[in-house]
């Protein structure tokens, strides 16, 4: 039983939450899982089919084509900072709704686009709804769990962000080899329409707070800081020079300059964009550090392992979508189980057993070669995926657990912010690292293979040079690329490494929930 404010909203501190996990809470699980699955497996599927886009829309340039992925990026890194302030101001059900009918008509018009332009422009729009949902999803739901529940609910939303970029590859293969690349952005349409209808109904009705001003100094600093900084990041892909670009540096110069200049700032203003003053908060601030290098190796690993499929192994899109399966399920596994331990058990006396388990696994991974066998990567991949499960979610509720409820949405941008430029820095730095671990042989393999990939001829002067090693060409090769993704994969596991070190600084004893101790707003059921 709950008693009104006199505004005759409830208060966090007045709300009763039940300990069991009831339909009405189910109902604003679902919406979140909805929403935040459309747009995640939507950054995977899409990086699938560049070569495909290029060939179709008749691009001369690779680079241009990336656009369609950097513009999306960009999007994203310009509206999650303005996330925790508009949730506030305008309640999470109404920018929950707009973040979807932003998606899902720029899915649409991204596929009636008849030319690169305008798919990269339809590509931003798509972004600046993708941007807000995640952030907003976490949101939603810790309101919505309280901190009795928060644990097991928190673990459905983690199901999206670790299946999210296994299962993109394989939706996208699949797509691709039986339709054209217009429906990897219209079966987003149907989704997109039932994620807004179950929205309308399933959402409780939004609690705003209207008295704190826009910080627009903040954001002319830290929203094209992060563009700038992540526009510099997405360039690196596939340069093998890397950071030695002015392309690839001077953005990025530019970005850290300005968020740097925003971390300065941030602390004149009653109400910043992004009040890094959460991370007086010891768990918060932890988490972020140890999450940080935790998706650095990660998103690292998953960029790298489905191109070693297919580049060593020649597996089709659709069969390298499915080797990266093991990582999922060994997730699935855990991730309830973390859930359920998180609400008994300090985060500290959980999160280390799960990147101990990661450890192993990228351990085994650094062994991989080209004669390597798909059980041996399936077993890896497995024990990886167990580790995870006890580890991103249980991070991020045990971090939300400690805010009072006012700072809910600021705190989950925060973590948002933090996920997109690390993992956009581990994916760029691995690339990268393997691109410069290629000896001659490999890159010329690898240049040979792209021509094939696409149905293009490939130049004589390359069939020229490949001829120059004989016959033994293909075979050490081969050898090379998979000893270039071995070594790289030792980067991964020392950042694991790194990341296991951080959370043993996670609270070791139980820390009490502060959600209501501001009497701040909360959703009603």
């Amino acid at each position: 039983m709950s008693t009104p404010s006199s505004t005759g909203e409830v208060t966090p501190a007045q709300q009763e939450y039940p300990e069991k996990i009831d339909a009405a809470v189910l109902l604003v699980a679902g919406v979140v899982v909805v929403g935040s699955i459309m747009s995640i497996l939507d950054m995977t599927i899409v990086n699938v089919a560049l070569r495909t886009l290029q060939a179709d829309l008749q691009v001369g340039s690779f680079s241009t084509v990336g656009w369609t992925v950097t513009g999306y990026t960009l999007a994203l890194a310009t509206v999650i900072p303005l996330t925790g302030w508009a949730a506030d101001r305008f309640g999470t059900k109404r920018l929950y709704m707009l973040a979807i009918t932003l998606f899902t008509l720029g899915s649409a018009l991204c596929a009636s686009a008849d030319t690169i332009g305008e798919l990269i422009a339809f590509r931003v729009i798509q972004g600046l709804g993708g941007g807000m949902i995640m952030p907003l999803g976490m949101t939603i739901l810790t309101r919505a769990a309280g901190p009795k529940r928060m644990g097991r609910l928190m673990a459905v939303l983690g199901v999206p962000m670790l299946l999210g970029p296994i299962l993109g590859p394989i939706i996208g293969g699949f797509i691709l080899e039986h339709w054209s690349w217009h429906w990897i952005f219209l079966v987003n349409v149907p989704v997109g329409v039932i994620a807004l209808t179950y929205a309308w109904f399933a959402l409780p009705k939004d609690v705003t707070r209207k008295g704190e001003s826009f910080d627009f100094i903040g954001m002319l600093l830290l929203s094209p800081g992060l563009a700038t900084l992540l526009y510099g990041v997405s360039s690196i892909a596939g340069e093998p020079v890397g950071f030695g670009k002015t392309s690839v540096w001077l953005p990025m110069l530019i970005g850290v300059v300005l968020i740097a200049s925003f971390a300065i700032y941030s602390f004149k203003p009653a109400h910043p964009l992004l009040d890094l003053r959460l991370l007086k908060n010891r768990t918060l601030a932890v988490t972020v550090i140890t999450m940080a290098f935790f998706f650095m190796a990660f998103f690292g690993t998953i960029v790298l392992l489905p191109t070693y499929f297919q580049t060593v192994h020649g597996a089709s899109t659709l069969k390298a979508g499915l080797l990266m399966a093991p990582q999922g399920l060994g997730a699935m596994i855990t991730m309830p189980i973390a859930g359920m331990l998180i609400e008994k058990f300090p985060i500290g006396r959980i999160v280390p057993f799960g990147l101990l388990s990661v450890f192993a696994g990228m351990l085994m991974l650094t062994q991989i070669s080209d004669t390597t066998s798909f059980v041996y990567t399936s077993g890896a991949l497995f024990l990886c995926g167990l580790g995870m499960g006890f580890t991103m979610m249980p991070m991020m509720t045990s971090a939300l657990r400690t805010l009072q409820s006012h700072e809910v949405a600021r705190g989950s941008t925060i973590i948002n912010i933090n996920q997109q430029i690390f993992a956009s820095i581990g994916a760029a730095v691995m690339t990268t690292i393997l691109a410069n671990n290629y000896t001659p042989l490999a890159n010329l393999a690898q240049r040979i293979g792209e021509y094939t990939v696409t149905g293009k001829d490939v130049p004589s002067d390359l069939l020229a040079q490949a001829a120059t090693y004989g016959t033994n060409f293909a075979t050490e090769a081969l050898h090379d690329m998979g000893e270039a993704f071995s070594h790289t994969i030792y980067i991964s596991a020392a950042l694991v490494a790194v990341t296991l070190v951080c959370s043993l600084l996670l609270p070791r004893k139980k820390e009490e929930s502060h959600y209501a101790d501001d009497g701040g707003m909360v959703v009603m059921h």
